[in-house]
């Protein structure tokens, strides 16, 4: 399965910066006015999860696949990208295609990185974007209402969805907190930007990696409810630049045990509802990602479809047993294997070998 998460922000709050360190590469440009990324740069990069390695050592593997998901810096917008303002269009269309956004916020001050308000303030950027967001949903939802209103072959549930939608937009209103009432298929297949799950990340200097500061104080105050991440996006820059043990005498030093990056990775991981199961064996251990509540059959789908259509059971080991029998000969002599069925809901951190006909 494939997961896309868009970083967003206005010009120049660090978003390229942020990319190149994400992806230990130098594909996105870095410069000192708007717009220097036209065409989304994509990177894919690896889930952080301790969990892998303690598996494979146990099962005397020979390599890690770590689940992986997928970043894409998208240019910045301004006001106005709604109507086209700046290169708003070819950006919103960048925003459709992923799964989660991440709202990257200017939480700094400087002289030298031009800013494109006089002031810095992360609360009135989000809003700038999400604005935009909305106003776009708006004039897509007029079409595509008048358009089912004429040939009404849609979903009972997407049609009630994009009708809400609809009549909150049309009143200045974020439809965001429709999530709560609707089941995720649907409000995938709604294709709303303004449903899609938020990840908010706070670039800061340096001498705000560890407490913050007024600007980040203020954002976390205001969405306590979300997924929100402190970083500098350029300390974080630098860490990928030096070597292993260089890169954590480094973090000694700035009284941090782990990157914002990966902090960021595993937010967005989390906001889009993702659990990871494990097969593992003499060859490989590796990590598969797949929905929060997964049925068996499914899980065993992200591997081949054919494990699907075959699919007799799972044998289930949880990770706490794994560790703790020593591995999978241990955890079926002290009975910790399990016999799971077609309506087993596979959970996070499940070793599982799958049994199937094809």
């Amino acid at each position: 399965m494939s997961f896309k998460c868009g970083i967003v922000g206005l010009p120049n709050v660090g978003k390229s910066t942020m990319f190149n360190a994400l992806t230990k590469s130098k594909n996105a440009e870095s410069a000192n006015f708007p717009f220097c990324t036209i065409d989304p740069n994509v990177g894919v990069v690896a889930v952080p999860d301790e969990r892998i390695d303690k598996i494979s050592v146990i099962a005397k593997s020979k390599k890690i696949i770590p689940t992986l998901i997928t970043f894409v810096d998208i240019a910045g917008l301004v006001a106005g990208a709604s109507k086209g303002e700046g290169l708003g269009n070819k950006f919103l269309s960048h925003i459709r295609e992923v799964d989660a956004i991440v709202h990257l916020l200017r939480c700094f001050d400087s002289d030298e990185i031009q800013n494109v308000n006089k002031t810095v303030d992360p609360i009135r950027d989000f809003e700038i974007i999400e604005t935009e967001l909305m106003l776009a949903d708006l004039e897509s939802l007029e079409k595509r209402l008048s358009k089912k209103n004429k040939n009404n072959s849609e979903d009972d549930d997407l049609m009630k969805l994009l009708e809400k939608c609809y009549e909150l937009l049309k009143a200045g209103k974020n439809p965001y907190d429709l999530r709560k009432d609707f089941d995720l298929k649907t409000i995938k297949s709604a294709s709303i930007l303004t449903l899609k799950p938020k990840i908010i990340v706070c670039n800061t200097g340096e001498e705000s990696i560890k407490n913050g500061n007024e600007y980040t104080n203020r954002v976390k105050e205001t969405f306590a409810n979300e997924e929100v991440v402190n970083i500098s996006a350029e300390i974080e820059q630098q860490i990928t630049e030096l070597g292993e043990q260089e890169a954590k005498d480094f973090m000694n030093d700035l009284q941090i045990t782990e990157t914002g990056l990966d902090r960021v990775i595993r937010s967005s991981y989390k906001a889009l509802n993702l659990s990871t199961y494990f097969t593992a064996g003499p060859e490989e251990t590796r990590a598969w990602t797949i929905p929060m509540n997964c049925k068996a059959p499914d899980a065993a789908e992200v591997i081949h479809t054919d494990f699907k259509k075959g699919f007799i059971k799972a044998e289930t080991i949880s990770y706490k047993d794994f560790i703790e029998c020593n591995g999978e000969a241990g955890a079926r002599d002290k009975g910790k294997l399990r016999i799971e069925g077609k309506e087993y809901l596979v959970q996070d951190g499940d070793i599982l070998h799958f049994r199937f006909n094809t």
